[in-house]
């Protein structure tokens, strides 16, 4: 009787009954639906989103870590699913909103366009069809004001979600005296919430700003364009969009 092969080419590495990674079912070339938790967890992504705002530290940005990268994809998934859309928008909007920044690891100019272009990478290796991807390419590409436009329902969910992360958090310059502009508003900001009215079709962003820190005015020098943004993305979703500020209707 012949002895049986000890590295038989036939047999699978996975154990019987294991299920499948992303990564080995993205190195077999199957298609898998991708959520934001495989998406986070995986290193290379892990990398890029350090790196990216490790080079914003040094230019002097706000906070554009893990904590603001996961704050605009939960919001992002938020909006969809309360505006009922497909869950499976709703989570590539989440995906979207998770690597929207990316881009920076490379270039703050045209970072939106980098990031998208990373995201493409990162996405197709762990196994996402490229249909799905390149819709949140696409929400990616036009995430910033100078350019950006809502395209998609899961571009004006990211667009809402990334503009409306205004927070004390976001702040690490020490120093109150060499505070600019940004640091005051956002070091104001006490609360951010985004409210979504299904019913009435209405879109909130509701802040509470210590104005002994920055006055609202400061805050509408640097995010009235990006407000006015926030509208277009809301009146995509057949929405109409609100900024109160500290209980004070102002758009």
């Amino acid at each position: 009787m012949a002895k049986p092969d000890p590295n038989p080419k036939s047999m699978s590495a996975t154990k019987p009954g294991a299920k499948p990674t992303t990564k080995s079912r993205a190195k077999h070339g199957v298609a898998t639906l991708i959520t934001l938790d495989d998406v986070r967890a995986n290193p290379e992504v892990a990398v890029f989103v350090r790196k990216a705002d490790h080079n914003l530290e040094v230019l002097g940005y706000t906070e554009h870590a893990e904590r603001h990268a996961g704050i605009v994809a939960n919001t992002a998934r938020d909006i969809l699913l309360a505006l009922q859309r497909p869950p499976r928008h709703a989570e590539l909007a989440a995906i979207a909103g998770y690597l929207h920044d990316v881009g920076n690891a490379i270039s703050r100019l045209d970072h939106g366009i980098a990031a998208a272009l990373i995201a493409r990478d990162l996405l197709s290796q762990m196994g996402m069809p490229v249909e799905e991807y390149a819709e949140v390419m696409a929400a990616i590409g036009n995430h910033e004001e100078q350019y950006g436009e809502a395209i998609s329902d899961i571009a004006a969910a990211l667009i809402l979600g990334d503009k409306s992360d205004v927070n004390r958090d976001r702040v690490r310059n020490p120093d109150p005296h060499t505070f600019d502009i940004h640091d005051r508003v956002n070091l104001a900001s006490q609360n951010a919430a985004v409210k979504v009215d299904a019913a009435a079709r209405t879109i909130t962003l509701s802040l509470d700003i210590d104005t002994t820190v920055s006055q609202v005015m400061e805050y509408f020098e640097i995010f009235l364009s990006r407000m006015l943004m926030c509208r277009r993305a809301a009146a995509f979703l057949n929405c109409d969009f609100s900024l109160v500020i500290n209980g004070t209707r102002l758009l």
